[in-house]
């Protein structure tokens, strides 16, 4: 598959939701792990047991104004807001850096401002930062990846018949 993904948050505050998203951007392949303004000591994650800050490039920025995503990257932000994309109808950039808000709180107007694209996972209300980014990466993952096509029929598979089974068996 061409073109990478990058994983962040801004402003998270619980190290064990950075520590799952992390891993779990690890194990969807992402290209590197940020965040930006974080609240706590962010590699002391224990619930990261696939140890990403070892694995894929990290970056800690202080700031938005630090923030540096390579050359050709779309930051992607990823909240709950009237302008956003239902994920279902967003076309994935080949080269992407999801961020998404902390616990309890939104993307700053700041960071909203400098993403390329707002997506929202369709749902009635906020999902925990970990269940959402990993929506996001297996959305992104069933774009690209070269999978089947689903059965058409419940159950069924589109390229072999069923026998009918008559009343009487």
């Amino acid at each position: 598959m061409r073109g990478y993904f990058g994983i962040g948050v801004e402003g998270i505050s619980k190290p064990m939701n950075m520590g799952s998203l992390i891993r779990s951007g690890h194990a969807f392949g992402a290209s590197f792990a940020f965040t930006v303004d974080a609240n706590y000591k962010v590699r002391e994650a224990r619930s990261d047991t696939s140890k990403t800050p070892k694995n894929i490039p990290w970056y800690d920025w202080d700031n938005l104004e630090d923030m540096i995503l390579p050359r050709h990257c779309q930051l992607v932000g990823v909240e709950l807001v009237d302008e956003a994309i239902d994920l279902p109808s967003f076309t994935h950039p080949r080269c992407a850096a999801y961020v998404l808000g902390p616990e309890r709180g939104t993307l700053s107007e700041a960071m909203l401002d400098k993403c390329d694209h707002i997506i929202r996972v369709p749902t009635h209300f906020c999902l925990n930062v970990q269940i959402a980014g990993a929506v996001v990466m297996y959305d992104r993952m069933q774009s690209f990846g070269k999978f089947e096509d689903r059965p058409v029929m419940p159950g069924g598979n589109p390229r072999r018949k069923r026998k009918a089974i008559s009343p009487s068996e």
